[in-house]
């Protein structure tokens, strides 16, 4: 077989095993009706403190539009008041004076994450929607935004020196100085030598607010402070970060779940209890089933918060969505079909999208069987390639759905965002 008819064979091989790879069906389920819902009748049990919800892909409309909407039927219907992002905490805090100030533009907050994933029209309604609903309300229902995310610096960087200005002016000379060259512009260029350097300044900072405390608060509020210092922690995770580049995404992980834990603890000091975290399904499922081998945040909430964690899955059976190309960096749009037993069990479904609770599914033996089987489940980050589509495990995580979740929202096509340049 000459080179040409070999090429030819295994291209056809190739495209062969890609068309393949997306088949092998489950079942059906007849009479499913009973145990799914809408979005609008999601019932989150009493006790919980902390509400999780995944998305499959960061790409598609439909997932970035539940945040939205599972958010407003929490804050309606179980008291929630308090929306969290996997994005960018000092970021957050600059949507956070957007809602409750109407400081700028929904577009112009939403930018400052820095994140193209959240350039879209979807994020923009979300942040545009808090904003317009906190001013019809009274001050004891408004509602705030956090990002519990270290992968930037600019914002916290802010949040700190505008601190110094108003308590010690001479530390904020200092310390500007010693952070000048620290931005999300320059700290990929940043050497191992000025990484260590600037964690060294973050620790000092970070010593001085703890040992002024009384000082400082007495100078400010002891919610000023405590976002200063949390700010603080925050520069010093991103830089350990860098500097612990083989142990990046297990670092991530557990910070994520940190600064959960600080806001939750936070926001109980305001009287809001319930709490609703929004990320990626390898973030928030509990059994930290990805391949990588890293502990995920919900492992850490299900071991923190126990019952009082509710996590909320997503899947979908057919999508086109939008992802970053790792080897240009350009977005594309890729078309994906998704199956396993779970959301082939509600392919009849007629809704695109629907509820899934687990506790109510477990009333039927056929799904309770699905549901405690272990299977691949769609999980798609910011980066795809046209040959991950060759083997499920570059788009999926093989779990078992009732332990990593305790409901699931199935998107039965699920259509690209567009991210605004």
């Amino acid at each position: 077989m000459n080179f040409l008819n070999k090429s030819s064979s295994l291209l056809v091989a190739i495209s062969l095993f890609i068309l393949l790879s997306g088949c092998g069906t489950g079942e059906t389920v007849d009479e499913v009706d009973p145990y799914i819902s809408t979005i609008e009748e999601i019932d989150i049990p009493d006790d919980v403190k902390v509400i999780g919800l995944g998305e499959a892909t960061h790409g598609n409309i439909e997932f970035q539009e539940l945040k939205k909407d599972v958010f407003e039927v929490l804050v309606k219907n179980e008291n929630v008041r308090v929306f969290v992002l996997e994005g960018d905490f000092g970021a957050g805090q600059q949507i956070n004076q957007f809602i409750l100030n109407g400081t700028g533009t929904a577009e112009e907050a939403v930018n400052t994450l820095n994140y193209s994933i959240y350039k879209t029209e979807q994020m923009i309604d979300l942040v545009q929607w808090m904003h317009d609903y906190n001013a019809t309300v009274s001050e004891d229902r408004k509602v705030y935004f956090y990002g519990n995310d270290m992968q930037r610096y600019d914002y916290s960087k802010k949040g700190v020196l505008d601190y110094y200005k108003v308590v010690n002016a001479d530390a904020f000379q200092k310390y500007a100085l010693q952070l000048e060259h620290v931005s999300n512009d320059t700290m990929r260029e940043l050497t191992t030598e000025q990484l260590n350097e600037i964690d060294e300044t973050i620790e000092n900072i970070i010593l001085d607010l703890q040992t002024n405390e009384a000082i400082y608060v007495e100078q400010s509020s002891t919610e000023a402070y405590l976002f200063a210092l949390q700010y603080a922690q925050i520069m010093k995770q991103r830089t350990q970060l860098f500097l612990n580049d083989g142990d990046y995404t297990k670092l991530r992980d557990q910070y994520l779940a940190d600064n959960l834990q600080w806001i939750v603890k936070f926001e109980a000091q305001q009287g809001h209890d319930k709490l609703f975290i929004t990320g990626h399904n390898g973030h928030i499922e509990k059994t930290s089933a990805s391949l990588a081998g890293y502990k995920s945040m919900g492992n850490y909430l299900d071991e923190l918060y126990g019952e009082e964690y509710f996590a909320i899955g997503t899947d979908f059976i057919s999508s086109k969505f939008q992802a970053k190309n790792g080897g240009s960096g350009e977005r594309q749009i890729h078309t994906l079909e998704n199956h396993n037993d779970l959301v082939d069990a509600f392919s009849e479904v007629k809704s695109n999208v629907f509820y899934v609770d687990f506790e109510k599914a477990s009333k039927s033996d056929e799904l309770l069987d699905i549901i405690s089987r272990e299977q691949k489940m769609a999980n798609i980050g910011d980066d795809f390639q046209w040959w991950y589509k060759t083997l499920k495990t570059f788009y999926t995580i093989k779990m078992t759905p009732n332990e990593a979740y305790d409901s699931i929202i199935i998107v039965k096509v699920a259509t690209p965002t567009n991210v605004i340049e």
